[in-house]
This record gives C-alpha cells, structure tokens and sequence, in this order.
C-alpha cells in the first residue's frame, strides 16, 4: 500500500450547497479539537469532550463577534470516519454562515479538503478497504432501492469478504508450491500437481462467476436504457406521458410532432429505467425531422431494450421490425401493439403486448417484460456478491487470465517457478480490488468522483 501524508487537519461543508435549515461542517485530523477551541465556545473544551459527544455552543469570530449557535458532534480516534480525530459542526444552513466558519477554520490552521478526502483518509487508515470506499459514492448516488441496497451490501465487506476468502486460497496454495521450491534438490513435494490444479480452478471458477454477475451489478447500479421507437402516430409519447404520470411529451395526431429524443426516468420493481421517446422513424423531407429520425437510429444502436410499437387500429407492418433486427439483437426487442382500447378483435397480439397507453390496459405486462428482459432471468441479487464497478471487473479478469496460465503450466508440468509467477500474479490483482496493492494514479482516479466533504 502507498503511504500518503494524513498530518494537516482538513474542513469541507458535509452537507448540499446552498440554503437549508442545518448546514454540517466536518473537521478530521491530529490538530481537530486545537483548532476548533480556539473559535467554539461552550460548557467545555471540545479537547476535554468525551468520544460520541454533542455539545452546544457558539462560534466567534475574533475577538468575539457571535458567528452562529451551534451543535458539535465529538469523535475521537480511531472511532470516527475517518479513524483520526474529528468534529462536525451542526450550524444554521445560510451560506454565509458555512462560509465564516470554513474561512475562521482555515485562519485556526486547518486546510480545505480535497474531493473524497475523508473517506481517503478512513481508507488510508484502514477503517474501510477500497471496495468498500468506492461503494459509498454509489451509496451517494443510489437512485432506486437495488441500486442502494447493491452499494450497501458492498459497503458491509460482502465483495470484500469473497475476495479476501479467493486471495487466501491462493496463498495458501502457493505457498505450499514455493516452499517446494526450496527444497528441490531433495525432490520433496507438499502439494501434487492434481490437487494444487483442483484448488486453482475452483479459485477460477468462484471468480467466473462474480465476472458473470457483471452485467446485473450495471443494472442494478446504473439502470437500463430504453428506446420507445415506432412508426408517427403509433403512441410512443403517449405511453411515455402514462408512465411518468405526467404530460412530459407533447402528443399531436400530426405526424412527425417529436423531432428531439426526450429521456426520462422511471424505477421499476427497483430497476432504473431511461426511457428514451424518440421520433417517429419514416421517410421524410423535412430536414429537422431527418435528423430527429436519424437520433432514433443512433439510439436504438445504444439502447439495452427496445419498446417497437404498433397501432392496433393501422395495418401492422414488420418492415421496421426486420430493418431493426438487421443490427439489434432480437432478444433486445419487446413487440408492444398500442391503442387496442379501440378494437375488438384481440388474435393478434400471440407474439405481442397488448396495450392502451389511454386506459393503462396492459401496461402492468410491459413493466414486467421490461423487468425480466433487464434481468435476463439473473439468478443474482443484491444479496449476492456482485460486481458493478468496471475496476474491479477489470482486476477479476486480469486474475482470472493469470490462473488460466497457471492451469495450462500444471497440465503442461512446467516448473513451479512458472506456476508461481501466475499465482501470484492472480494474488495481486485480487489484491487491487480491496485496496492491498494499489498506486496514487488509482487512487486519485478514484477520489476525485467524490464530492467535498465526503
């Protein structure tokens, strides 16, 4: 692990921009309690305060000009956040009032903190591994109940745990073939070839299978994109308006009334959902809707699941169907027939959805078709151990590789200095994910997503 300076005291605002009934200003470091006694005033020193404290008191400005009342929370190391010393200040949510207190904290000798530098620090300290550290900017940015429940669960070590658990293997394993190593010349062997090739591919096979849960882990975090695409006139803002609840497009029987993509989004059974209601896909003259037609195509390149409606009242055509399938996967495509609240005969509809974007008739069976198609029949949960983070996919694969190697050097009965080279090879790109190995370049990456304050 890379050692990083922790010794300034740092102060961010913890709290949204902007006016609000409370306002916190945190405050972590060795100097925490110097520098905030010498502009808080209460009952006691917060240097002689207890740990898990609250205290209220004033701030002054120097000499004692009253800034606000306040409640300062007290934690003291390694029982914090962070794991170093810490107070978060509870004021008045006025701007000007956040912003005197930073200004007379940095004056006490404190620094302004960098994006993420408090959870930096409680990483650095080892109150929490990487993993962990990186799930609690998803915690933060959780826009639907899995994708706060998948960021939780890392958050708690569940990733954390089974990697910890592989890596162990692994050691475990190679250090039974480098100790054999040492002791060549007497031709003494601590793990046959056979088992030490067990181990590896149930290793190979535990990390398949967190490479496999992937693309539920970017479902579950970053949602899913939806094209609604169709002919003019077939109800695509009509379906989007019904969905929201709101009158969000605008809905014309004159042909060709959207010309941009309208985006919106909307959670089901917990899934993000981008709706995309794009323009209606003809030949036409017109060059704004030539180009609004031109989007729909690049959106539908773009788009997870594809909603292709028709009109239950105008002939059904598969000419849009089969130009889509030419460069979408079918499996992507959900067939939806839009307005059979105006018809009576409902045989045509076996291999489709029947709906009425007017009454909601058979809008219930579209959200569950959209849930299973995001889901592909997954067998994960946010239960589970899952992968949602590119990095750690990334990490897995790059472990997964150096085993395949280290599986073809045994079957081969190469030396075990080959075999070891793999091993650990795999050990340290485990390691990456939970934060045992890693470089400054990697953490700065990682940091800078965060907010101030955080």
């Amino acid at each position: 692990m890379i050692i990083t300076s922790t010794e300034d005291t740092i102060a961010a605002i913890a709290t949204p921009p902007g006016n609000g009934a409370i306002s916190i200003i945190r405050v972590s470091g060795s100097q925490t309690f110097e520098i905030a006694d010498q502009i808080f005033l209460g009952q006691i020193k917060l240097s002689d305060a207890p740990t898990h404290t609250i205290h209220y008191g004033r701030i002054l400005d120097h000499p004692d000009e009253l800034v606000d009342d306040v409640l300062v929370s007290v934690f003291r190391n390694p029982h914090s956040y962070t794991g170093e010393d810490c107070v978060e200040i509870n004021t008045h949510g006025s701007p000007i009032i956040q912003k005197k207190i930073i200004d007379l904290l940095v004056h006490s000798g404190a620094r302004l903190a960098e994006p993420g530098e408090f959870t930096k620090r409680a990483f650095l300290n080892n109150r929490i591994d990487l993993a962990q550290a990186e799930a609690v900017i998803d915690l933060i940015n959780a826009s639907t109940d899995a994708s706060l429940r998948g960021a939780r669960n890392q958050l708690d070590g569940l990733l954390s745990k089974k990697i910890g658990f592989l890596k162990n293997n692994l050691v475990n394993a190679i250090s039974l073939v480098e100790i054999g190593l040492d002791f060549a010349e007497e031709d003494i062997e601590f793990i046959e070839y056979k088992e030490l090739l067990e181990r590896i591919e149930t290793v190979s096979g535990e990390i398949e299978k967190l490479l496999a849960s992937y693309s539920f882990g970017k479902i579950i975090k970053d949602g899913v994109n939806v094209a609604i695409i169709g002919k003019p006139n077939v109800g695509k803002s009509s379906l989007l308006n019904y969905l929201l609840k709101e009158s969000r497009a605008i809905v014309s029987s004159i042909p060709g009334t959207t010309r941009d993509i309208i985006r919106e989004e909307i959670s089901i059974n917990g899934i993000l959902f981008r709706l995309f209601d794009t323009a209606g896909i003809r030949i036409t003259q017109n060059e704004i809707e030539k180009e609004g037609v031109a989007r729909s195509r690049e959106a539908i390149k773009n788009s997870d699941i594809i909603i292709l409606m028709n009109d239950a009242v105008q002939e059904y055509s598969g000419d849009l169907l089969n130009e889509i399938s030419s460069f979408v996967e079918k499996h992507k495509i959900i067939s939806v027939i839009n307005k059979i609240d105006l018809i009576e005969n409902r045989d045509c509809f076996k291999n489709n959805i029947g709906i009425s974007a007017k009454t909601g008739e058979g809008i219930n069976h579209l959200l569950d078709s959209l849930s299973k198609a995001a889901l592909k029949h997954s067998n994960y949960s946010e239960k589970s151990a899952i992968v949602s983070n590119t990095r750690h996919y990334q990490c897995l694969k790059n472990a997964n590789d150096s085993l395949e190697n280290a599986k073809e050097s045994i079957i081969n009965s190469y030396s075990g200095e080959f075999i070891s080279v793999d091993i650990r090879s795999a050990i340290t790109n485990l390691s990456e994910i939970i934060g045992e190995v890693t470089t400054e370049d990697i953490l700065k990456n990682i940091f800078q997503k965060f907010c101030i304050g955080k």
